[in-house]
């Protein structure tokens, strides 16, 4: 299911432009969506789930006009959405949650539901603990509720904001792994400003900086911006105060420091191969 935004502007009132004229197109499969915070990022999803209206420009998914109502209807009834904060009633299982959240969402027959639900705790691997008070769920099982909830009409577009933030390792690697799996022949859109989450699970990005797009292309293109850029100093003095120093380790009595610069950050800089990360950093310092 193929997003198409044309001249996508949102401004509140009081404040500059939280989307900027955005022209983008997101194809079937998984696509992610890089920035840092505030950078428009959830404004986007939000009008994209249809529960924010644009200032100005053109959103249409699968060819459903968002902009419209009987678009966004359209949209709405394909669509799975799991927010940033996903409020869940604590005193609920995570079985009946979900069992109310499907009967919310139109599924009105009792055992078609109740076997839904089944299927998608399965999925999230939550089946061992479906009975449990959600007020006993760790995050990363809260977020797996999410994806169960946003799965229960089997939709096209799913999209998922910022779904690994606050989760410890194990758990974003759990949750990043399901992604993967559920993108297959309908689109995920995955919103966050952790650039491990998409290298990890996307094959191409976007990029968004004060509202505007400033990058559209493949997580290779994305590293390659990188490409003789990233520097590897050791010293016992004084940090390297030239490009953006990304990590410090302990290295020879001093510290290695691995620095983005258009140039030798200090004597003695060795250049090595970039990540995904460094070129999200050199696209950042182009400015």
């Amino acid at each position: 299911m193929r997003i198409e935004i044309s001249g996508l502007t949102k401004t509140y009132k009081g404040k500059g432009p939280a989307l900027d004229g955005l022209d983008l197109l997101v194809p079937t499969g998984m696509f992610g969506l890089l920035g840092a915070n505030g950078a428009g990022k959830t404004t986007l999803m939000r009008i994209l789930a249809g529960l924010l209206r644009p200032t100005a420009g053109q959103v249409r998914i699968g060819g459903n006009d968002v902009t419209a109502r009987s678009g966004r209807q359209a949209v709405q009834r394909v669509l799975g959405y799991l927010p940033q904060d996903l409020g869940v009633y604590p005193d609920l299982s995570a079985r009946e949650f979900l069992d109310y959240v499907g009967l919310l969402k139109g599924i009105d027959d009792r055992a078609t539901r109740r076997r839904r639900v089944g299927e998608l705790l399965e999925v999230v691997a939550l089946t061992g603990d479906a009975d449990r008070r959600l007020r006993g769920y760790s995050g990363g099982m809260r977020r797996r509720v999410g994806i169960a909830q946003a799965l229960l009409a089997d939709p096209q577009l799913l999209i998922v904001d910022e779904p690994t933030a606050g989760l410890d390792p194990e758990e974003r690697i759990r949750f990043r792994t399901l992604l993967s799996q559920l993108a297959g022949e309908r689109t995920v859109l995955l919103s966050t400003h952790i650039v491990d989450d998409i290298a990890q699970t996307c094959r191409e990005l976007a990029v968004l900086a004060k509202g505007r797009l400033v990058f559209r292309g493949t997580v290779d293109e994305l590293t390659r911006r990188a490409d003789s850029r990233v520097w590897s100093v050791v010293t016992a003095g004084p940090a390297p105060t030239a490009g953006t120093v990304v990590s410090a380790l302990p290295a020879d009595g001093g510290l290695r420091y691995r620095v983005v610069a258009p140039t030798p950050p200090a004597p003695g800089a060795e250049p090595v191969a970039p990540t995904l990360e460094d070129g999200y950093l050199a696209l950042a310092q182009a400015g």
